[in-house]
């Protein structure tokens, strides 16, 4: 594959980038990769094909066929690579040495790499040995088969690949026929004298080399903006390592506990934390400004992000109760509430930041704000987030701050819809208990990703809607509540609203204030009537009424 001549502008001057084109045999490879001079960056990529692919590669080589051409960054930057292959460790480059990144090829090279070496790697709980791929000496060129296999056959003769590229040819005229000892001297030499194509692309700037993996790589799956990112940030002397800086975020470590799985905010993506970073030290979350951020910049601004996440979150646990991250109408609403604490430097927003804070959520879940363009738009609501921070009231557009009863009792229910989701964190901020004790609706992550999930309960249940009220949809955000598992499954069913819930006030006295707490008043919404059209009217009156409360808030 040909790359362009690129030019790339710095600050100061224009640098010609101009790829070189070489040939390596495999003798040259192996030992580069010995030397530490031939580096497999880590991109979150399995990176050993199976054995029978390996051996398919072997085969082709021996057939004299192209195998496509390698492709190599040759730079001193310090990029985060693999330290080992299976059981086998890979040598450090000689500081201040250069590094050559396989770019494309990685797969072909670490093959060709573990055959030379007879490397093992468990796979699935099953050990790999790539010594055991075979050059099959009775091979038979008119018959539908491959030179090299992965496994023998009773009855031929076999030499292994890894022995015949490391042990002298005279150990093999010993214990072969002087015929099938020439034919394995003819093989070593056509795998020693093999010349691989390859292409390097010297001191070019990481942006570039990245996307030039992503433009080329063979498994046609361009990087990810994390995965370029893991590459670009990686700094093995201050110890940054943005997969494990992630993964720390998430799960916290044995020394520090403090971690978004701990605050059931699990489901937070890597894409939002690095906006977040973004946005801390850019004021954009452009993907194409991300990677410009220099790596000691994110670095520095990963702790300060970190720190301003937490603030949000809490503040969406605490002040709006929202308790789990899966009702948030988009994960990426949290980059500009944390863009928000870390305007505040973390403190405790006052009473006003609160309202204006939550005026912001409900508007941007119900008006479906990030559906599209979302990099655009958090960028535009980083302003929002800056006039709240100095205690100013963002401008609305008017029509998207009012709530219509028809449009909430004509809302289809979609777990993943971000304006039932607004809804849901409505829901969820009144802290509803359960029907059967009165005790507080435990909410999961976990239990929540579907419509189907245990914590979603149609409060009249479907089949009793289809069979009472055949003509009436039962599957609408206005008869969505939020209840235990257990009871959902095991106490209610497909009974008529009346049945269980004249079941559940004999055992809970306190359920007729509990039903508030799910917005539901018993007594005037048609529950002991099973009236179910009566019920969605007047409880989506009632969601509406709430969210034109969050969305207009009386601040003075």
């Amino acid at each position: 594959m040909t790359i362009k001549t690129q030019m790339q502008e710095s600050t100061t001057t224009q640098v010609l980038l101009s790829p070189e084109n070489h040939t390596k045999q495999y003798e040259a490879l192996f030992l580069e990769i010995d030397t530490g001079q031939i580096k497999l960056p880590m991109f979150q990529r399995d990176f050993v094909w199976d054995k029978e692919k390996s051996a398919k590669l072997i085969d082709s080589i021996l057939n004299g066929f192209p195998i496509g051409t390698f492709i190599f960054w040759k730079t001193k930057e310090e990029l985060r690579s693999y330290r080992n292959i299976g059981n086998h460790t890979l040598p450090e480059t000689p500081k201040g040495d250069y590094a050559q990144y396989i770019l494309d090829g990685q797969q072909r090279i670490t093959s060709l790499y573990a055959i030379r070496k007879g490397i093992r790697l468990t796979r699935d709980g099953k050990t790999v040995d790539y010594k055991d791929i075979y050059i099959n000496l009775d091979f038979n060129p008119t018959a539908d088969e491959q030179k090299v296999v992965a496994s023998k056959e009773d009855g031929r003769d076999y030499v292994s690949v890894h022995d015949v590229l490391t042990q002298k040819l005279s150990v093999f005229y010993k214990t072969l026929s002087p015929e099938k000892a020439e034919i394995v001297e003819e093989y070593k030499n056509k795998l020693t004298t093999y010349n691989f194509s390859t292409i390097t692309i010297k001191d070019y700037p990481i942006e570039i080399a990245c996307e030039v993996f992503s433009r080329i790589n063979t498994g046609g799956k361009a990087l990810t903006l994390f995965e370029i990112m893991v590459a670009m940030t990686y700094d093995e002397k201050n110890g940054f390592d943005l997969v494990e800086k992630y993964d720390e975020l998430i799960n916290g470590t044995e020394d520090d506990d403090d971690c978004l799985l701990k605050a059931k905010f699990e489901t937070v993506p890597e894409t939002v934390a690095m906006q977040a970073v973004a946005a801390i030290a850019l004021g954009s979350i452009r993907a194409k400004d991300i990677l410009k951020i220099r790596r000691a910049d994110f670095i520095k601004n990963w702790q300060c992000m970190r720190e301003s996440l937490f603030s949000a979150v809490d503040f969406v646990r605490s002040e709006m109760g929202i308790p789990v991250s899966h009702l948030m109408p988009y994960p990426v609403i949290l980059v500009p509430l944390t863009y928000f604490f870390h305007q505040i430097k973390n403190k405790k927003p006052t009473v006003r930041q609160i309202s204006l804070l939550e005026q912001f959520y409900y508007w941007a879940g119900l008006n479906w704000r990030y559906s599209s363009a979302a990099e655009t738009k958090v960028s535009e609501d980083l302003k929002k987030m800056a006039d709240i921070a100095k205690n100013k009231s963002p401008k609305y557009p008017t029509n998207e701050l009012q709530v219509d009863t028809d449009d909430i009792a004509g809302t289809w229910f979609s777990a993943g819809n971000a304006n039932c989701k607004a809804i849901l964190s409505l829901l969820a901020s009144k802290s509803p208990t359960s029907f059967d004790t009165g005790g507080k609706v435990i909410l999961d992550n976990s239990n929540l990703k579907i419509a189907s999930s245990r914590n979603y309960h149609h409060f009249f249940p479907k089949d009793f809607v289809k069979k009472k009220f055949p003509d009436q949809e039962p599957n609408l955000i206005a008869n969505i509540t939020l209840i235990d598992g257990f009871s959902n499954k095991h106490r209610i069913g497909a009974k008529a609203p009346s049945a269980y819930i004249g079941k559940f006030i004999t055992d809970n006295p306190k359920l007729s204030k509990g039903l508030r707490s799910h917005l539901i008043s018993p007594s005037t919404f048609g529950v002991m009537e099973d009236d179910y059209p009566k019920f969605l009217a007047e409880r989506a009156a009632l969601i509406a009424e709430k969210l034109n409360e969050k969305l207009n808030p009386s601040i003075e």
